[in-house]
C-alpha cells in the first residue's frame, strides 16, 4: 500500500521572532530598533506578512496528505522522503538552502514578502499553493547544482555556488588545476575559489563575474556548465596567477590541493555546514549529478 504524499513545509524564523527571542519582549526589542533609528511596526508587519502565508499554504494542504513543518535551523536533522513534496515559505536563499537535502522531491517556491525578494526561486504566492500541490508530480525545471568531493569521501553539494579558501580573512595556500591540463596545476595564495551555477549567476557568482568584466557567458540555470572564479590571486615568486578563471562543462571538474593548515570549503552561504580541509588534501569540484526539481 503506498503512501499519501508529505507535504514539507519549510519555513525560517523571523526577524521580529528573534529580536523578541533576544530581548525579550516586544517593548524592548521595539526600543532596541528605536535606539538605532528603526520602527519596530515594519518588522511586526513583516512577520504578520510571513506567518499569513504559512498559514495559507498550510490550508491549501489535500486533506488526503500528510504535513511536516519544518524550520531553516532543523534542515541538517530532518529525513526527507521520496513521495514528499517540499515547500519552501519564505525567500529565495531558504530553497538554496533545503536544495543539499534533496534528491529529486518536488520544490514549490511561495514568496512572502514580494518585492521584497526578487523572486527567482520562490516564484509563486500563497494562494497557487492549491493548484500548485495538486500538480506536483508533474513537469518540473532541473536546475544545476554543485558538488565538492575530497579525497576521503567527504561531500558537499549547493544549489548556487561553493566556496573553498580559508575561515576568517586569512590567505588560502593551494596548487589549482584543471581537467585535460595534463597534470599541470598552479601554486596560488588567494582570496579563495568560487565555484556556481546558473542559479549563482543571480547572486554572489554575478558579482564577481561583473568584476571581471564579464567576458565569459553566464550559465542558464538550467545548463551543465558552471563558472569558477579565484579572488585576488596574489603573483610572487612562489604563486602565479594564470588559472584565474573559467568554466567547468559536465565532465569536467577543478582540482584543489590544500597547502594551508586548513581551508573550509562551503556551500550557498552556509559556514556552518563546511567540509574541513587540512595541508596534503585534494577536492574536486564540478556538475553535480542530482538536480533540483523547481515547480513553475
Amino acid at each position: 500500500m503506498s503512501l499519501a504524499p508529505r507535504a514539507v513545509l519549510v519555513h525560517r524564523t523571523t526577524e521580529y521572532e528573534e529580536l523578541v527571542a533576544r530581548h525579550g519582549t516586544h517593548g524592548q526589542a521595539a526600543f532596541f530598533l528605536s535606539s538605532r533609528g528603526r520602527d519596530i511596526e515594519e518588522v511586526a508587519e513583516r512577520h504578520r506578512r510571513a506567518r499569513r502565508a504559512l498559514a495559507e499554504v498550510t490550508a491549501a494542504v489535500p486533506l488526503n496528505w500528510r504535513q511536516a513543518l519544518l524550520e531553516r535551523a532543523d534542515l541538517d536533522r530532518f529525513l526527507f522522503a521520496p513521495e514528499d513534496v517540499v515547500v519552501v515559505v519564505g525567500q529565495d536563499g531558504l530553497v538554496a538552502n533545503a536544495a543539499k537535502y534533496l534528491d529529486g522531491q518536488p520544490v514549490i517556491g511561495i514568496d512572502t514578502d514580494p518585492g521584497r525578494n526578487p523572486g527567482v526561486l520562490v516564484r509563486h504566492r500563497p494562494r497557487d499553493a492549491a493548484a500548485l500541490l495538486a500538480s506536483a508530480q508533474g513537469a518540473a525545471e532541473e536546475l544545476t547544482m554543485v558538488e565538492a568531493v575530497t579525497d576521503d569521501t567527504q561531500r558537499l553539494v549547493a544549489l548556487n555556488e561553493i566556496y573553498l579558501g580559508a575561515p576568517g580573512h586569512q590567505t588560502a595556500r593551494y596548487r589549482l588545476g584543471l581537467d585535460g591540463d595534463r597534470g599541470v596545476v598552479e601554486a596560488q595564495a588567494s582570496s579563495g575559489v568560487l565555484v556556481g551555477t546558473g542559479t549563482g549567476a543571480t547572486g554572489w557568482l554575478r558579482s564577481v563575474w561583473q568584476e571581471r568584466g564579464g567576458t565569459l557567458p553566464l550559465p542558464a540555470p538550467t545548463e551543465d556548465r558552471l563558472l569558477w572564479f579565484v579572488r585576488e590571486a596574489w603573483p610572487s615568486p612562489a604563486t602565479g596567477t594564470s588559472l584565474v578563471g573559467g568554466d567547468l562543462t559536465a565532465s569536467a571538474s577543478l582540482t584543489l590541493t590544500v597547502e594551508s593548515d586548513r581551508l573550509i570549503a562551503f556551500g550557498d552561504g552556509i559556514e556552518s555546514d563546511a567540509l574541513q580541509l587540512t595541508w596534503g588534501q585534494t577536492v574536486r569540484v564540478g556538475v553535480c549529478g542530482r538536480r533540483l526539481r523547481l515547480l513553475g
